[in-house]
């Protein structure tokens, strides 16, 4: 019998193997200082692309006041207990019923956090005897989620409706010897592409299958749309959506999540979600901040149009200067690059001590190898010339990427690692 952490101690993971040369700058670094578009790394002003403050709430003075106020007041742990039992209160009630108008649904229910609260949701929806079409490309909580299904589920390719549809004649299959129902599950704006889902692809299917939709709309949430209301308002499906779901911590720039969708699901939800039934309710200074937050996004909407300003700004000027953005259709800006991993250290390592640009790396196994992808996430923070300094940096960086410096940087290092 092996011991349960020899597989610890021989393989660290994909990701965990490159620990010694890249905790604290490439993963897990500091970032230090007010939430803004600059910010401190290691003692150094940096231009900030990696934070997820759209709509630059998390330091405006009004939110920063308010959040005070509810803390002075409320404290940090009111109300104890979980809401069923105890932590139940009329302004969590308010928030609902705010957020539910808002997203043009019946009713919505809170949810501590987005990860947990997605997680919770899909295991609530379905039952064994149901059947499970989502994205191949959905974020790691989805398929955790999708994970805890006892039943059957299938992938389809990413935004591919060919494939949603075969999917769909399978799943309809099962469900006919089953008895039971099918789940499509789609993300309103992918995270790491920026692209939205083709929602409004999907709901015209539902004219030849019979299946229900769940929403991740956690980066469309008051960034798209006439009023800020998601990817459904943008496409003009948002009825057709029948769990909607979205998350406080990024437009909102907060903690916390919510779901929204008819009143009788709503209330089924909120009886069987296990991580909101068993855990601590959701804190009052949290519930009243949210509450503020939104009624910014509803009234002030220079906000959203500064922030889609910068976006327009930054990506016009990366396409312009032949930089590879693929298919975004969204605030989310994905820079594509052809480099090993070692190469793209040196080159990040270059773009934040020599020009000051601060961004998040996504390499292997995250994407396909031999691929470098740097994330910027504009927010109605930034500045034109905060965009004009990016350009010329990320115009810099390519050419040593392409020129081979990066290489003979990186080459120590990736030696070291192979041993």
């Amino acid at each position: 019998m092996a011991d349960l952490f020899d597989k610890i101690y021989k393989d660290k993971g994909p990701l965990g193997k490159w620990s010694e040369v890249a905790e604290g700058y490439f993963v897990f670094p500091k970032l230090e200082g007010p939430i803004s578009n600059r910010m401190k790394f290691r003692g150094q002003d940096v231009i900030t692309w990696s934070v997820n403050d759209y709509l630059g709430l998390a330091n405006h003075p009004e939110v920063r006041k308010v959040d005070a106020e509810a803390a002075a007041e409320w404290g940090s742990a009111y109300p104890m207990g979980a809401r069923m039992m105890s932590g139940h209160t009329s302004l969590h009630e308010k928030l609902q019923e705010e957020l539910a108008s808002f997203v043009d649904k019946e009713a919505a229910y809170l949810l501590n956090f987005g990860y947990q609260g997605m997680v919770s949701t899909i295991d609530a929806l379905v039952s064994k005897k149901d059947v499970i079409v989502y994205d191949v490309d959905a974020h790691a909580c989805i398929i955790d989620g999708v994970r805890l299904h006892l039943g059957q589920r299938f992938t389809y390719k990413h935004n591919d409706m060919e494939s949603i549809e075969k999917n769909l004649q399978r799943a309809e299959k099962i469900a006919e010897q089953t008895g039971g129902g099918i789940l499509v599950i789609s993300e309103g704006v992918f995270g790491m592409r920026g692209e939205q889902g083709k929602l409004k692809e999907i709901v015209a299917l539902k004219e030849k299958y019979n299946f229900r939709l769940l929403v991740d709309d956690a980066h469309g949430f008051g960034t798209l749309g006439k009023t800020g209301a998601g990817a459904g308002e943008e496409q003009g499906v948002q009825d057709q959506i029948d769990v909607y779901f979205a998350t406080f911590a990024k437009s909102l720039a907060s903690t916390g999540a919510f779901i929204a969708g008819d009143q009788e699901i709503m209330d089924y939800l909120k009886y069987n979600l296990r991580s909101q039934m068993f855990a601590k309710s959701l804190q009052m200074q949290l519930v009243i901040g949210a509450l503020k937050r939104l009624e910014m996004l509803k009234t002030m909407p220079e906000l959203k149009e500064k922030l889609w300003e910068n976006v327009n700004a930054l990506q016009n000027g990366l396409k312009d200067r032949g930089f590879d953005i693929g298919t975004t259709q969204s605030c989310v800006t994905p820079v594509y690059l052809k480099g090993s991993i070692p190469e793209a250290m040196a080159l990040v390592n270059d773009l934040r001590e020599n020009h000051g640009i601060f961004c998040s790396i996504v390499v292997y196994p995250v994407i396909p190898k031999g691929m470098i992808l740097l994330r910027l996430i504009p927010t109605a923070t930034h500045t034109l010339e905060d965009v004009e300094i990016t350009l010329t940096a990320f115009s810099a960086i390519r050419e040593r990427l392409e020129n081979g410096t990066y290489k003979r940087l990186s080459a120590g290092v990736a030696e070291a690692m192979e041993k």
